[in-house]
């Protein structure tokens, strides 16, 4: 697996678009400074693929993917494997109102050869840009897993090595390990292979099994087959007599079905003829239709009767005075008689109206004269009030502030009661004069009104009077109306008359109707009976008298009968005759079929030829089922050796020795690689060795010791770890021709803790790896003497809004 192009938008702190084009590049650095977003390039890396941020330690987790403000992450890795190009994409939401960010997209595409990765400049939208592999979270393991040959757990551990996790293949236990080199070197296959020779071998068991069933139900022998074809030959044979007789059957078959036509004709003919019979009210029909016509005739000319005198009282109204005009105008007389009285009333009123007026015109003036009173007297007690008031203030001597001379004497101070009653006088004679002003304003406004209706009643008169001049008197309108009045009952009485004739001739219509209608229905069942007739010649109709016509027809029908009868009796002799000819002809044919032994259901010629085919197929499949044994027979040898063949391939791959040896191998080339560049890694200090799957460094500086991968100190598990990363890299592909491809092998860790020289060796050793074309090595780090060694740089920075790549080399 190689990436080549990684895209990614508000994934982490990379909250702007950002790519990481690797394509051309078979030995890079990401570097920058610590916290920058080295380590978040290879964390999309692997969350494109397998949907997991290795540092977040939970798998299929997405909470730390989003970046704070981010509402939307989106990561996009192209890579190629095994000879392929693939682009793996995801896409990350925030979702509901808490906000939890939820995986909304997840695909594996296959892209066609001549693909353009240039056409990813336009942006990260997730359109399809190939062969869909896989179209949701749930279908993107299986889908990946096949592509890159790794499962997540072993992509970490030998593809990209993140923070944390870079000596996990050293400390592995055995198990672990020995899977990882199961999937790397494909030694899955000889499982595969067993799987499928036991499968082979138990297919094979089974067809054996089906084979001996059908060889025990027995193989036809030579005497059933000489007897079937004898039973063929004899129902051949009974084919071609069936057509010999065939000729006699068809002569007697026509004899006997026109014989029995004729006798059908016979007796439909004298059944149908002996069916006329003239209907009993025949002549009913005539005279009904007789009386409605007549009917009709005398109540056309009542109505017309009717209708004339109708006419003649409407020449009369139309010469008569309106009834209308003659009512209102008898109506106006009465009304102008009432007048005088409404004057008298109204003059009558106005007469008191003028005396209530001037009886409140003299409450008016009286009410005003009490008012004056009232006021002058609450002056004079208010005038007293205030030279009390003054009096309070004098002493005898003093100047009178009145008359300015000196107060000899000083009043005595009376009491303010009387000037209080006078303004209680004053309020309530000024109510009295306001009530009495109220009621003269009333009055004056009725004596107006009453003086008004009286002059329109007074002018009405004169209307009425002057209106009546050159009109007729009462007496002439009253006898005129009385007039009108009787016409008009009259012309009611002749119209109901004329509407009731004219009802009558409805009744009477529907009558005729109905009698001609009944005539006609009676004419249509004679034509019937004598159009049923008319191949006989049955007689002519008069269509004046159907009475008459019906009594010829029966007549000549009774007649006819006689000579029917004769022909249907010599009919029936011959029907007879044909029928005992044509049961012989059966009888001949079913004698040819029972001398043959062959079934009779119905057509001879096709129970002849049934017969036949039946034998025929029977006679196949006796020497079908013949040649079939010899054939499942050869079968069956054929299968025995496959089976014996797969059981003993099974056996041989079942042992558990066989791949427990093939790994040990595998492991021994593994370390010794990974050995040689331990010791050149350490100067030489420490050699790596294993024994039943776990790891040990030998010590050279120490006496030669053993000890345990995990007793290293940081540093010397960096650089086992590396030396046996690098190993496990460089030798892969040639441990097995099936194995699978690691394209990549990206470093996240440690650089920081190796001395110069060592530092060197592994930057030399980096450049060996890289120079070979066949795979993509890969460092993050932050110390600048290693990055200087490789030519491919791409610097990681990051600001207040966002982390951003950049190739610089």
């Amino acid at each position: 697996m190689r990436p080549l192009r990684l895209d990614i938008a508000g994934f982490t702190v990379f909250r702007e678009p950002a790519t990481l084009d690797l394509t051309g590049a078979d030995l890079f650095a990401l570097v920058g400074p610590t916290g920058s977003g080295k380590s978040t390039l290879l964390d999309a890396i692997c969350f494109a693929l397998y949907g997991t941020v290795p540092r977040s330690g939970k798998r299929g987790g997405v909470g730390g993917v989003l970046g704070p403000s981010a509402a939307e992450a989106r990561v996009r890795l192209v890579f190629e494997s095994g000879g392929q190009r693939y682009v793996a994409s995801r896409v990350v939401r925030r979702v509901g109102k808490a906000g939890a960010p939820q995986t909304k997209h997840a695909g594996l595409e296959r892209l066609h050869p001549d693909f353009d990765l240039s056409t990813l400049d336009s942006g990260l939208d997730a359109e399809q840009l190939g062969d869909v592999l896989a179209g949701s979270p749930s279908e993107m393991d299986a889908a990946v897993e096949k592509a890159v040959g790794l499962p997540y757990e072993q992509f970490v551990t030998c593809v990209i090595l993140p923070q944390g996790a870079f000596a996990e293949f050293l400390h592995a236990s055995p198990a672990s390990r020995q899977q990882i080199l199961v999937n790397l070197l494909g030694l899955g296959v000889y499982d595969d292979v067993r799987e499928r020779a036991a499968k082979v071998a138990s297919d094979a068991t089974a067809r054996l099994e089906v084979i001996d069933q059908q060889l025990t139900h027995g193989v036809p022998t030579d005497e059933a087959l000489a007897e079937q074809q004898d039973r063929l030959d004899r129902l051949c044979r009974l084919a071609a007599e069936v057509d010999a007789a065939l000729p006699a059957l068809a002569l007697a078959e026509t004899a006997a079905r026109d014989s029995a036509e004729a006798l059908r004709a016979a007796e439909d003919q004298l059944r149908t003829i002996g069916a006329v019979t003239a209907p009993a009210d025949t002549a009913a029909h005539g005279a009904r239709s007789r009386d409605a016509l007549e009917a009709v005739a005398r109540v056309d000319a009542e109505v017309a009767g009717a209708e004339a005198a109708e006419l003649a009282l409407l020449r009369e109204r139309d010469t008569a005075g309106d009834p209308a005009g003659l009512a209102k105008l008898l109506d106006a007389y009465e009304r102008a008689d009432e007048i005088p009285a409404e004057i008298d009333r109204h003059a009558a009123a106005l007469t008191l109206a003028v005396a209530a007026h001037a009886a409140a015109s003299s409450t008016v003036e009286e009410s005003a004269r009490a008012l004056a009173g009232a006021e002058a007297a609450r002056d004079a007690a208010r005038t007293e009030e205030l030279a009390a008031a003054l009096r309070g203030h004098l002493r005898v001597g003093d100047d009178c502030p009145v008359c300015l001379r000196a107060v000899e004497e000083v009043p005595g101070v009376p009491e303010n009661v009387r000037l209080t009653a006078a303004e209680r006088d004053v309020a309530t004679a000024r109510g009295g004069h306001e009530s009495a002003l109220r009621r003269h304003r009333d009055t004056d406004r009725e004596e107006a009104a009453a003086r008004t209706t009286l002059d329109e009643a007074r002018s009405r008169l004169e209307r009425a009077t002057a209106w009546f001049v050159g009109k007729p008197d009462r007496v002439e309108v009253a006898a005129s109306l009385a007039a009108a009045h009787d016409l008009a009952k009259r012309l009611d009485a002749a119209g109901t008359e004329l509407r009731a004739l004219r009802r009558h001739r409805l009744t009477c219509g529907n009558e005729l109707d109905a009698a001609r209608t009944a005539l006609q229905r009676a004419w249509a069942g004679y034509d019937r009976v004598r159009d049923g007739l008319s191949v006989l010649g049955p007689p002519a109709a008069d269509r004046e008298d159907l009475a008459g016509s019906w009594t010829a027809l029966a007549d000549w029908a009774a007649d006819r009968a006689t000579a029917l009868r004769a022909a249907r009796d010599e009919a029936s002799e011959a029907a007879r005759g044909a029928a005992g000819a044509l049961t012989g002809a059966r009888s001949a044919i079913d004698a040819l079929f029972a001398a043959a032994d062959a079934p009779r259901t119905g057509n001879p010629v096709r129970d002849a030829a049934v017969a036949v085919e039946r034998a025929s197929a029977v006679l196949a499949n006796l020497t079908e089922a013949r040649e079939r044994a010899a054939r499942l027979r050869e079968q069956r040898d054929g299968h025995q050796r496959d089976a014996t063949v797969a059981k003993a391939l099974a056996q041989h791959l079942n042992a558990n020795n066989f791949k427990r040896w093939l790994l040990a191998e595998a492991l021994d080339q593994l370390v010794d690689g990974a050995s040689a560049l331990l010791m050149e890694l350490s100067s030489g200090q420490y050699e790596l060795g294993h024994d039943k799957g776990e790891f040990y460094v030998v010590d050279h500086h120490d006496a030669e010791q053993q000890r345990a991968v995990r007793t290293l100190s940081g540093g010397e598990t960096f650089q086992a770890s590396l030396a046996l990363a690098l190993a496990l890299s460089d030798r892969l592909a040639g441990m097995s021709s099936n194995a699978t491809t690691l394209g990549s092998i990206i470093l996240d860790e440690g650089f920081g803790t190796l001395d110069g020289a060592t530092l060197d060796m592994v930057a030399a050793t980096l450049e060996n790896l890289a120079a070979r074309g066949d795979r993509l090595v890969g460092v993050v780090t932050h110390v600048p003497a290693l990055a200087e060694r490789i030519p491919v740089r791409y610097e990681v920075r990051k600001d207040a809004r966002s982390a951003y790549v950049e190739r610089v080399a």
